[in-house]
């Protein structure tokens, strides 16, 4: 699925989109599962600087839902292992983002690692991300934003911005001197792989059309943390064939082991 050149070019930038890997017909049906009860009514806010609210869900393991179906998928499973290379990939989490028209709040310049350096992983190169585009994503409708290159410098550290914990600001003053910045438009169906270290953020959504998002966490079994108590981020990915996802149909995410805002983390002070 992912060549040489692409491989390469993510080693190089932090990132890597792959165009309309998800059918359209795959992606209606996994957006009627993202907007049913069963994932909205799990959701939390975290506010950012502004105070407007970003919404997400979020939960551990990859079932048999069409969420789950879709993290154990071949297509994805098989290219966060080209791009990590050698180890067995193991799902960390998935979260649904919900970034809602007008009201859809911004998330500030962070790295996943800053985050999951406070859960106890040692090794951030063991890591990735992978966004699935449930619908259109604009510059309007705040789109991912990257730093490319951003990936190959250091874990800055985090601190509390608004409700979320962002990257130390003066760190980033540096990096936007050196980097390009991108944004990372995609058309429903499109998928991004992005570095656990490259700095991104989004902007609040201030048009009329909803940005609606699934972002799959994956990490290499040997990458054990010592403070995150969920056991799915070692535990190897039974992975399914791609035609799972539209064979099994419409199944709601209603036996996940869900995250509540209280027991994030991240939003604690470890010192």
């Amino acid at each position: 699925m992912i060549n040489t050149t692409q491989k390469e070019a993510y080693h190089r930038d932090g990132y890597l989109i792959m165009p309309q890997l998800f059918s359209q017909e795959e992606i209606d049906l996994l957006y009627s599962v993202a907007t049913d009860q069963s994932v909205v009514n799990q959701a939390f806010d975290l506010n950012d600087q502004s105070g407007k609210k970003t919404k997400l869900t979020l939960w551990f393991t990859a079932g048999d839902d069409s969420f789950g179906l879709m993290s154990r998928s071949k297509r994805l499973v098989e290219g966060v292992q080209t791009l990590l290379g050698e180890g067995e990939v193991c799902h960390f989490h998935s979260k649904v983002m919900q970034k809602e028209p007008r009201v859809g709040g911004s998330w500030e310049w962070h790295q996943d690692y800053g985050y999951w350096y406070k859960n106890g992983f040692l090794f951030p190169e063991a890591m990735i991300s992978v966004m699935v585009a449930l619908t259109d994503a604009t510059i309007e409708n705040g789109c991912l934003q990257v730093l490319k290159g951003t990936h190959k410098m250091q874990r800055f550290e985090h601190l509390f911005a608004g409700e979320q914990q962002g990257a130390d600001m003066d760190f980033v003053a540096e990096a936007e001197k050196v980097s390009e910045l991108v944004y990372c438009e995609l058309k429903a169906g499109d998928v991004l792989f992005f570095h656990s270290n490259i700095l991104h953020r989004s902007e609040a959504n201030l048009s009329e059309y909803a940005r609606w998002s699934v972002i799959s966490a994956y990490n290499l079994s040997y990458n054990k943390p010592f403070r995150e108590k969920h056991t799915s981020c070692i535990e190897p990915v039974q992975v399914v064939d791609d035609q799972a996802l539209l064979a099994s149909g419409q199944r709601v995410v209603n036996q996940a082991d869900f995250l509540s805002k209280d027991k994030e983390i991240t939003l604690q002070d470890l010192k």
